[in-house]
């Protein structure tokens, strides 16, 4: 057994193995709700063997949408979808799990596939017209985009109740594992992080730590709670794993159990980091999930071009995070885990395949050993 494929324990879930399919957003849902294509999307990489399957960043606020075609949690009306999406990955043998979020002043934006910026009017012309937007400040991510009206005491009680609600809404649909998106310079990350907010760090960590507690509280005690988090800013000034690590320690106390650390963001898109060059090696920011494994004594994942079994189950056996995301990978083969299971030898006999596929790859494994092209 390695240790990419050792069950772990959260709380009172329990994933069969310690690999994570991260939250990636399709820009696909009308009017928040999920779709056919949600549910083919997230159920083949429960099939393909991930431990853990996450729903895409999920507003919980229609003005905290990202784009018109993000998935919502805003209203008991969604429920039912997501309910059907959780329970399917969860009867491949998967955890399904949700990542709540609020895109805050990256909000309102046009689809990647339109421009992956502010809309613009040939957006308009098809139906999708900007809102009104909010952050911690009036500041705009940047030229052109719209300026979000700064976030007032009020708006702060109103934004914890939409968390609270969405955090119910999630355990009523049935996801075994809840993760706050404060990264990538949406919202919580945008109160964190001095390029978009103003006053010291702790005054900077209030609102988002009072998030965490607000879903804590609302979220089952025997059900495990992540936080994503932007572990550096990349930017002159920026956040820095110095306050990562600060944060993280605040997390846990509040009771969170995993910190997703990820990287930049702030200023675009949250592949910001991958300026420098040392970004581009494979397992960039995992040096960000060792630090505050270590540093601030929680559980963290490790996220960004890990595209190798070895690769991953070296960082696991290393002691650099106690779980690994894949995101890309998962989309240019959803058997990604599967085959990293027979790739590490933990799976000789593709006994963790779909009954449905498993007798079938049996007999051809059988055939390629009598061509002589299996050992």
């Amino acid at each position: 057994m390695t240790l990419l494929f050792e069950p772990i324990e959260l709380r009172g879930a329990k994933a069969r193995n310690r690999l994570v399919v991260s939250p990636m957003c399709q820009y696909s849902a009308r009017d928040g709700q999920v779709t056919d294509w949600h549910l083919v999307h997230l159920g083949k990489f429960a099939q393909g063997g991930g431990g853990i399957v996450f729903v895409e960043a999920t507003a919980v606020e229609a003005r905290g949408r990202i784009t018109h075609g993000d998935t919502g949690i805003w209203d008991d009306a969604h429920v039912a979808g997501l309910r059907r999406v959780a329970d399917f990955v969860r009867s491949q043998g998967a955890l399904p799990a949700i990542q709540l979020a609020h895109a805050g002043r990256k909000a309102s934006m046009a689809r990647p596939w339109y421009g992956n910026g502010p809309l613009t009017p040939d957006d308009v012309a098809r139906g999708e017209r900007p809102w009104e937007i909010v952050g911690p400040t009036d500041q705009a991510l940047g030229d052109g985009w719209i300026r979000p009206r700064p976030i007032r005491p009020e708006d702060e009680q109103t934004l914890l109740a939409s968390y609270r609600a969405a955090v119910r809404r999630a355990h009523a649909a049935g996801f075994d594992v809840l993760e706050l998106h404060a990264a990538h310079g949406y919202l919580l990350h945008s109160f964190l992080s001095p390029i978009a907010n103003r006053g010291t760090r702790e005054d900077r960590m209030r609102f988002p730590l009072a998030v965490a507690r607000a879903a804590r509280e609302a979220w089952p005690a025997e059900k495990p709670l992540f936080v994503r988090v932007s572990s550096i800013d990349d930017v002159e000034g920026g956040w820095s794993l110095d306050d990562t690590v600060a944060f993280a320690r605040e997390l846990k106390a509040i009771g969170v159990d995993v910190i997703d650390c990820s990287s930049g963001g702030i200023q675009g898109s949250a592949t910001a980091a991958a300026k420098t060059v040392v970004a581009r090696v494979p397992g960039f920011q995992l040096p960000f999930a060792e630090r505050v494994r270590k540093e601030a004594d929680i559980k963290t994942m490790a996220v960004g071009l890990i595209i190798t079994p070895l690769q991953a189950e070296e960082a696991l056996t290393a002691g650099r995070a106690d779980l690994i995301a894949i995101g890309r990978e998962a989309l240019y083969d959803p058997n990604w885990p599967l085959h990293a299971a027979q790739a590490l030898g933990a799976d000789p006999e593709m006994k963790r395949w779909p009954l449905q596929y498993g007798w079938w790859l049996v007999r051809r494994e059988g055939l390629l050993r009598k061509l002589g092209l299996r050992r």
